[in-house]
């Protein structure tokens, strides 16, 4: 069923993104994978394209002739003193190039966007083996800034 169907995995190189395109490959999809640098041996096991999420038509060519789109790029500010602007506006600018780049190609049928682990990762609550990480587990953006984790700062 999958065979012949070809998908672009955005931000392919993250952890999230790398399962998926495994799992894609292995159910025969063909998978065309941005990254931020394509000529970084340890990033292109696949076949790369590069793209930035703020470079309007960046992904033009990566999901050009696609049947799907997977969407898991976006800004990961890991240092401290970062603002909701530093994360939030890149990933919204991002997102908007990604679908205007979906737009433009007739053949794709769907596009799924996924969101950061961060955002059901930093609450300050103790993650024991026996929690269950899901939607009432979201990050609390108060721990966040008082914490300084820019990687967290796009709850809103």
């Amino acid at each position: 069923m999958s065979e012949g169907k070809v998908v672009c995995v955005t931000g392919a190189s993250g952890y999230i993104a790398s399962w998926l395109v495994k799992q894609l490959l292995q159910l025969g999809y063909t998978v065309k994978a941005t990254v931020r640098d394509p000529n970084d041996p340890k990033k292109t096991v696949l076949h790369f394209f590069k793209a930035s999420l703020l470079e309007e038509g960046s992904f033009d060519s990566a999901i050009d002739a696609c049947d799907g789109v997977f969407h898991t790029a976006s800004p990961v500010p890991l240092f401290s003193n970062v603002s909701k602007a530093d994360v939030v506006d890149p990933a919204l600018k991002g997102t908007l190039n990604v679908l205007r780049s979906c737009a433009k190609v007739p053949s794709i049928r769907r596009v799924i966007l996924t969101s950061s682990i961060a955002e059901v990762l930093f609450n300050g609550k103790p993650l024991t083996p026996d929690v269950t990480v899901d939607e009432t587990w979201f990050s609390d953006p108060e721990f966040c800034e008082k914490s300084k984790l820019g990687i967290c700062l796009g709850k809103p």
